[in-house]
């Protein structure tokens, strides 16, 4: 009875493999892949996809930049000190080996002698910033982590020292880049010790596909048509070292008298057949593929592969508008917070102090077109005056806001210099006139 109450609680097929060990997925488990920095390399400079997935959110995340909100003095001296610096080019540098490799930074040089006390930014004086310099992962290794769960540093390295040297650097000295974030530093062994993994890593496998099924398919454009000429006696009569000689000088007369005047001459024995290949759902293929690569990445095909939308009424905004999202979501968690430290050492850099009005925003990666632009611009002006009209604020700071609003909807080019040129308020022979 208890083998039948037991064969009768668990239902076994074996053709199904219901119940058994056969089923192929049992077997399956995720393996780690570690990709060394040179196949990394190999993979970014041979093949166009991985190199577009590693450039294109770190080039979408500095082409626009950010802009600083202070007076129009301050801003223009800050911006210079960032093009002495080369700090944007730099900083899309270390995000693109970040990406790559799992890991770079930016060491900021001040001309102090010893590298492993920290940087403090009330030390730094006008021009105090010397030089920036990018680093790979390779070029910095980690030392342990730091334990004490009360230092904001928790999980992270104490310093790094310099490759083949015992110069110890600071982490307040280094503006930290990392690709992949790894799901347990403790875990980390290895070159992802202290640093990330390789967006690529968890790619490689939808790249390699990808890649290969467009392999096949050109490998298959010179097999698109195959001429077929049946000999009688040819395998046996292949024997004959003449026999073969004879074969070659036929097809070759038979392939040049159809060449020029279209007319295949034939034995009466023989046969001829053309085999031709289709090609009809290949595209589909390879979209299907690229696709998977595109999600892979999380960037939309729009940008990644830079192909036209498809549907009747796609327009790829919401995909891109999707993808923007993300990079300002990038530059907000990733970017900035590692820019930190440097900013403040950048505004006393180019200033000689540190105002505390002064901040930055993020220049929107969405660009209206000029009916929207338009659009934009009329409904600030009508705003404007409805609020005019009710008269619940003063002129002048009502005169204020427009223009700030003005200026950074790009509404109205110029207008802040023409501000500052001729004033806020019209002049008082204009408001005799109107009055």
């Amino acid at each position: 009875m208890g083998v039948v109450r037991y064969l009768s609680d668990k239902l076994v097929n074996l053709v199904a493999n219901m119940g058994t060990e056969r089923d192929k997925a049992a077997g399956s488990h995720y393996a780690p892949v570690f990709l060394s920095d040179q196949e990394l390399t190999n993979a970014y400079r041979g093949a166009w996809l991985p190199r577009k997935i590693v450039d294109i959110p770190a080039l979408d995340a500095t082409r626009r930049w950010r802009g600083w909100q202070a007076d129009k003095g301050q801003i223009e001296r800050i911006e210079a000190e960032e093009k002495a610096l080369d700090l944007r080019r730099k900083v899309k540098q270390a995000m693109t080996r970040a990406r790559l490799f799992g890991g770079a930074a930016i060491f900021i040089g001040t001309g102090d002698r010893d590298t492993s006390l920290p940087l403090s930014p009330e030390r730094i004086v006008q021009g105090g910033i010397k030089y920036l310099t990018v680093m790979n992962r390779r070029q910095l290794s980690p030392t342990e982590l730091e334990q004490d769960p009360q230092s904001e540093r928790y999980g992270m390295p104490k310093a790094y020292r310099l490759a083949g040297s015992a110069i110890e650097i600071h982490p307040s000295r280094l503006v930290i880049f990392t690709g992949a974030e790894h799901p347990d530093p403790e875990l980390a062994t290895g070159q992802e010790f202290g640093w990330g993994d390789s967006v690529l890593q968890a790619l490689l496998e939808a790249i390699k596909q990808s890649d290969g099924t467009m392999a096949n398919v050109a490998s298959l454009v010179f097999e698109a048509k195959v001429d077929v000429i049946k000999i009688p006696d040819f395998m046996q009569q292949l024997q004959d070292p003449a026999f073969e000689k004879r074969v070659m000088e036929r097809i070759r007369l038979a392939a040049m008298a159809k060449g020029i005047n279209g007319t295949l001459m034939l034995d009466a024995d023989e046969e001829y057949d053309s085999k031709q290949a289709s090609f009809g759902s290949l595209p589909d293929i390879i979209d299907r593929f690229l696709q998977q690569v595109s999600g892979a990445a999380d960037i939309p095909a729009t940008r990644l592969l830079g192909q036209s939308p498809a549907g009747l009424n796609s327009t790829g905004e919401a995909d891109l508008r999707n993808y923007y999202d993300r990079v300002q979501a990038m530059q907000e968690l990733d970017i900035g917070p590692a820019l930190g430290l440097l900013d403040e050492c950048l505004i006393r850099s180019a200033l000689g102090s540190r105002p505390a009005e002064i901040h930055y925003i993020w220049n929107t990666l969405w660009q209206p077109t000029a009916a929207e632009q338009s659009e934009i611009g009329k409904r600030a002006a009508e705003t404007v005056k409805i609020l005019g009209e009710t008269k619940l604020w003063h002129t002048d700071a009502l005169s204020k806001a427009a223009t700030t609003m003005l200026v950074e909807q790009s509404a109205l080019p110029g207008l802040e210099a023409a501000v500052e040129e001729f004033g806020e308020s019209l002049p008082d022979e204009e408001l005799e006139d109107r009055q």
